[in-house]
């Protein structure tokens, strides 16, 4: 017989799903509207999921109700869980009707465009019965879309600190190199820059801030970008020097300087359902 060590909330996963869409919506009727329940089914649905907690989950600004800094233990769990459901209704569906389902998979662009774009197409053109979904953005953003549900499998930069229900697998390391304006010698690090970089708070910015900062080098930011080509165009001005993965600084800026590498991993929903097509790129991807 299982012991049961200590009392557990008798939580639904409705309930779940309604505290996850009001922390993503704007509004109390926008997160009843994507749940598909009137304000008031939302209201109660969310009181008793307090009720069972035991912990109080909003406090009140005016008219509004807002999630207090205690609860987002409880809406961490309610992302997985809910995220972890729709996984396992998904591959459900995919047996029980034989459909090749659908994949969406998020990336960075320098995987995208720059180590991967053949990998995609021959993937996309070996496997038509499945709705390939891709998505390119910032590694920060994949990774809350995986944990959230909205991705099934993603390339990153490996985060600073690990995520919670992320499973994380090294896939490759890149080079990072500094870049000059046209006629900059690069000299010596204490005389570099202005600089315009990644933005802050970035994984790949963390990693460039730490290189430049053991090399000595002066640390003025005149410009941010998330996007290489605005990154290369803003030197090409002469407006600041760069750092940027090789594969994505082109041939006519260089060689460039190799200062620091980073991790690019691909990541998954720990738990969940185990999706074919994931792992059949996954394959590809490190081939």
């Amino acid at each position: 017989m299982r012991r049961v060590s200590r009392s557990l909330p008798d939580l639904s996963i409705r309930q779940l799903e309604y505290l996850v869409a009001v922390s993503e919506s704007p509004n109390w009727a926008t997160a009843a509207a994507d749940v598909g329940v009137s304000a008031s089914a939302l209201s109660q649905g969310l009181a008793e999921l307090e009720r069972r907690v035991g912990v109080p989950l909003f406090d009140r600004e005016g008219r509004r109700r807002v999630l207090r800094p205690g609860a987002w233990e409880v809406l961490a769990h309610a992302r997985q869980v809910v995220a972890l459901t729709g996984d396992l209704a998904d591959w459900a569906d995919r047996t029980r009707t034989g459909r090749g389902g659908a994949l969406r998979v998020g990336m960075i662009d320098a995987a995208a465009v720059g180590h991967f774009p053949e990998v995609l197409r021959s993937f996309r053109t070996g496997h038509s019965e499945l709705e390939f979904r891709l998505r390119v953005a910032p590694s920060a953003q994949l990774l809350d879309e995986l944990e959230s549900g909205e991705l099934d499998f993603i390339v990153c930069v490996e985060p600073i600190e690990p995520r919670r229900g992320v499973v994380l697998r090294h896939l490759l390391t890149e080079d990072l190199a500094v870049f000059t304006p046209e006629g900059r010698p690069l000299g010596s690090p204490a005389s570099w820059g202005p600089w315009v970089l990644f933005a802050s708070g970035s994984h790949t910015r963390a990693v460039i801030d730490g290189a430049l900062r053991d090399l000595g080098a002066p640390s003025e930011i005149v410009a941010e970008s998330n996007q290489p080509e605005v990154l290369r165009a803003m030197v090409g001005l002469g407006v600041g020097w760069t750092v940027l993965p090789v594969v994505q600084a082109g041939s006519e800026m260089g060689d460039g300087r190799v200062i620091a590498s980073r991790r690019l991993c691909t990541a998954t929903r720990e738990g969940s359902a185990a999706s074919p097509a994931a792992g059949m790129l996954e394959e590809q991807l490190r081939a």
